[in-house]
């Protein structure tokens, strides 16, 4: 059973009320602070300061917040391990980025949820950042990430090593041209990724590597979801930049055309990331092999 005095403290951080955590735990607010009080106790440290009707989490706060949210996490996972054992079934959480909800890898999960009976995926989409704090809190089984898991503390299986592409509407004039300058990405308005995705980022630095500003462009839209993107741009709406692996859908599309552009070669890796106990290696390997199926490698 985990410590009530842990679920209380998670809970006032994640509401920044102890009346609203007293009132979601079914307590009075006297218990929400004495569980406060003798958890301050137990680890010898004050763990949440008072600011006038408010209060914040001191250093050791969060820390101990963290943890405690880490052991809620397995014992959640454990809880439905559990479940699992008793049906037969097997549930894997995965987060993924905003720009692979869109892509082949959403359907190479299905792929391998339909191959094993008894298996169900949860997919969870959020920043490169948050999937990475639920990674160390084992809310999710394993993610798949833009980029190269940081440092000895995950491991990973490299999925697949994505190049960006101008994507523009089937009739727009730039269409006839089978390879895009920069200039011609200055000449449009553009649809592109908010400043805080990866995706933006790298677009950025690219230009930057090449003697440009996207201050110099016509920015037009700024948004996350990527099929919205995509739809608006075959309308004419606009031009993007976008992964490769966002677009295999498109290859063969009647209303969108995808091209390189010249001296901007921006890619990256896709990577499986996984916390090193994470026991069923076998697993991701198949979902690779079945995403590289599904791409024609």
């Amino acid at each position: 059973m985990v410590d009530p005095k842990l679920v209380t403290l998670v809970k006032i951080a994640e509401l920044g009320s102890y009346t609203k955590a007293a009132s979601e735990l079914s307590l009075t607010q006297p218990a929400v602070s004495q569980h406060v009080k003798s958890l301050e106790k137990e680890c010898g440290a004050r763990l949440v300061r008072k600011e006038g009707s408010g209060f914040s989490l001191t250093s050791e706060g969060e820390l101990v917040l963290k943890y405690a949210r880490r052991i809620l996490s397995l014992y959640k996972d454990m809880e439905a391990r559990l479940r699992d054992q008793d049906t037969g079934k097997r549930t894997y959480t995965v987060g993924v980025t905003h720009t692979a909800e869109s892509n082949l890898i959403a359907e190479s999960l299905g792929v391998y949820a339909s191959r094993h009976r008894g298996v169900r995926i949860k997919i969870k989409g959020d920043s490169i950042k948050k999937l990475y704090e639920r990674l160390s809190s084992y809310e999710l089984d394993f993610a798949i990430i833009d980029g190269k898991a940081p440092g000895r503390k995950y491991s990973s299986v490299l999925l697949d090593t994505d190049r960006f592409l101008a994507v523009l509407a089937k009739d727009s004039p730039l269409a006839t041209k089978k390879v895009l300058q920069v200039g011609d990405l200055s000449s449009s308005p553009l649809i592109l990724r908010s400043r805080s995705s990866e995706t933006r980022t790298l677009l950025e630095a690219s230009l930057e590597a090449s003697g440009y500003s996207l201050e110099e462009f016509d920015v037009l839209l700024e948004l996350d979801n990527i099929a919205t993107i995509k739809e608006l741009v075959a309308r004419g709406r606009g031009i993007s930049v976008l992964p490769r692996s966002a677009c295999y859908g498109e290859l063969d599309s009647r209303s969108l055309a995808l091209r390189p552009i010249e001296n901007l070669d921006i890619s990256r890796e896709i990577n499986l990331v996984f916390p090193p106990d994470f026991s069923e290696r076998a697993v991701l390997e198949e979902i690779v092999d079945i995403y590289h199926g599904l791409i024609g490698h």
